[in-house]
Order: C-alpha cells, then sequence, then structure tokens
C-alpha cells in the first residue's frame, strides 16, 4: 500500500471515529498531496507523484511544525502549542523514524573520518555525503550543529 493510500485510510479511520483534530490533520496533509500531484501533472517534468514525493512533502510540514511548536513555547501559547504538536505527532508518524543524537554523531564523526574532512570549509561534502546514504533517517537540523562541532574539534 503507498504512502497515499495509508493516509487515506487513516482519515476514513477518523473520521468514522469523529476524531475532529486528526480529521483535520489528514484533510491539510491530502489537500498538500492533490497540490503536488497538480503540479508534477503540469509541470515541464511531468510524472506521477510517488511515495518519496510525499515524504519530502510531510518533512517539510513537519520543519514548519516544530517551527511553530518553538515559537508558541517561548511565547506560552500553550493552546496553541497543543495543536501543533498533534499535527506534528501525525504527520512524523508517516515518516521513517529518525536517529537520535548519538547514532546521528556516530554516523557523522565515520563520514568526516571516511571523506577526511578536517575543517567546517569540508562541510558541504559531509552534509551530501550523509544526504546520500541516510537521506530519511537523520535530522539534517539536527546534524548540522554536530557535524561543525566535531570539525572544529
Amino acid at each position: 500500500m503507498s504512502l497515499k493510500e495509508t493516509i487515506e485510510t487513516e482519515y476514513k479511520n477518523a473520521f468514522k471515529a469523529k476524531d475532529k483534530s486528526k480529521i483535520s490533520t489528514y484533510r491539510l496533509i491530502l489537500s498538500s498531496i492533490k497540490d503536488l500531484d497538480i503540479i508534477n501533472r503540469s509541470g515541464p517534468n511531468k510524472k506521477d507523484t510517488d511515495d518519496e514525493d510525499i515524504k519530502k512533502l510531510l518533512k517539510k510540514m513537519v520543519k514548519q511544525r516544530s517551527e511553530s511548536i518553538d515559537i508558541y513555547k517561548k511565547n506560552n501559547r500553550t493552546d496553541l502549542l497543543e495543536v501543533e504538536q498533534n499535527e506534528y505527532d501525525i504527520l512524523t508518524g508517516f515518516l521513517p523514524k529518525q536517529l537520535g543524537e548519538e547514532e546521528t554523531k556516530k554516523i557523522c564523526a565515520e563520514v568526516i573520518s571516511k571523506l577526511g574532512a578536517s575543517s567546517v570549509k569540508d562541510m558541504g561534502k559531509v552534509m551530501g555525503e550523509l544526504k546520500k546514504q541516510h537521506a530519511d533517517k537523520i535530522d539534517f537540523a539536527k546534524a548540522g550543529p554536530l557535524i561543525r562541532e566535531l570539525l572544529n574539534n
């Protein structure tokens, strides 16, 4: 079953259960997927939307939610924080599990030693290699500072 079909099934289950917060989140996801379908069909590089496109879309939505969560925490807006956190939890449920900080640091150190990177100037090479090998597993917002720290030491 494709990722889109899984999301549609979850939406139907939430609809039957009358869970309003999940229904609105799934509608938001399905609407974004529909927009992506339209863009993919009408552009110069016509193609069908696949699971990789949907994963990219979901990652973008997760990033937006996490930025909003940080802002709401700083401003003590627990009402809005709760809504964003629920959406964040639902969105991350469709993505592959991200590695923790320790595993990420270990992989970053391995890639740095493999490439022979020695300064912050090599950060682009390290990030490029990480994206090739571990695109789904690593949160690159967290990996960047880790790589910088490892290269400075």
